[in-house]
């Protein structure tokens, strides 16, 4: 799986950005991100015409010369502060639809990772900037790296691991999705010296079965569950990781996903969430890690959370990715498992 340790590498990093707070905190956090991959810098920003329309092409005018104003001061700033120095980079400011927009720049700059903050808001309309949350995450052709609003001020890109070692936690439903996303939480586990940490939640109510007794549904949900726990540690190792991972099996119970992968977060003090997606507005029955889990994690997770959809993993790795499997275990693999730390 030599294709796997090169998985993601961005040349060109794109920061989408609204010069909110949380926008700036994303900002703080990936210019040591392009230093530490010598990645060329885009920040972008676009004046949306959604409420401006109506005030006519003078106001969108003014609007979008704030803006070059606003971009020009942030960038003096950051070299004055010698934030820039040594990183190739540019500023983009544009006029239009958001999302659109942003995925022209991205096709324009080559940019295969796109950064982004939220302030987390919630109700009908769940935001990035505007309305194109899912269609970020879902449309984005590169892996995306997001920092919601209580994500920390302070950066672990670019500095030494603490005493106690960076954790990233990989969640996965055993997907397509998420299983093909392994690759880049593999690669980044081992660009940054971090522990990978695997969580699958067991869905809490199996398939029912008409003609199948109470106690059977027991024993049902006992074997789903060991097969979760066989088959996340198989996964874990054949992952070629750098340091020893651990699996962390949970049952959804009456608790949804987003909350098990929070908390398992909070407990292991995850510097980083990774989540595969899936790009199609299908998801499969089973799918519980989805673009609205994604974005309740984004919303309350203290570590920014980095979405992998199912189609950027397939333009990076192609047919390669399917060297990632999960076989069947015999008896005697289950006594390997122990080594992988696995939490019963």
């Amino acid at each position: 799986m030599s294709h796997i340790a090169n998985a993601l590498k961005p040349c060109s990093l794109l920061i989408a950005t609204d010069f909110s707070e949380v926008s700036e905190k994303a900002l703080r956090h990936s210019l040591p991100l392009a230093r530490f991959y010598g990645s060329k810098f885009c920040l972008a920003h676009v004046v949306s015409s959604l409420g401006l329309t109506m005030a006519g092409p003078e106001a969108i005018a003014a609007c979008e010369e704030l803006v070059l104003h606003e971009a020009a001061q942030l960038e003096a700033s950051l070299v004055r502060a010698g934030a820039l120095t040594g990183v190739q980079h540019k500023f983009v400011v544009r006029q239009g639809g958001l999302w659109p927009e942003l995925q022209e720049i991205i096709r324009e700059e080559s940019s295969d990772l796109l950064v982004v903050g939220t302030h987390g808001r919630h109700g009908m309309a769940k935001l990035f900037f505007g309305s194109v949350a899912e269609q970020i995450f879902r449309q984005a052709g590169c892996p995306v790296l997001v920092f919601g609003p209580h994500s920390k001020e302070d950066s672990w890109i670019g500095t030494p691991p603490s005493s106690r070692g960076r954790t990233f936690l990989f969640t996965t439903d055993f997907g397509q999705a998420s299983v093909q996303g392994l690759s880049q939480a593999i690669a980044v586990a081992n660009q940054f010296e971090a522990k990978l940490a695997f969580l699958h939640v067991v869905p809490a109510h199996p398939p029912r079965q008409h003609d199948v007794c109470q106690a059977d549904q027991r024993k049902l949900r006992e074997d789903m569950y060991q097969q979760s726990v066989t088959r996340l540690a198989e996964l874990a190792r054949n992952s070629h990781l750098d340091i020893t991972p651990e699996c962390h099996v949970e049952f959804e119970s009456n608790k949804p996903v987003c909350e098990w992968i929070l908390e398992t977060a909070a407990r292991l003090r995850a510097d980083l969430i990774i989540m595969g997606l899936h790009s199609s507005a299908r998801i499969e029955v089973t799918s519980h890690v989805n673009w609205t889990t994604a974005y309740e994690v984004v919303s309350y997770a203290s570590s920014p959370v980095l979405t992998v959809n199912h189609a950027s993993v397939t333009k990076d790795l192609g047919p390669n990715a399917a060297e990632i499997t999960t076989p069947v275990l015999q008896d005697a693999d289950l006594i390997r498992m122990r080594g992988l730390g696995v939490k019963w």
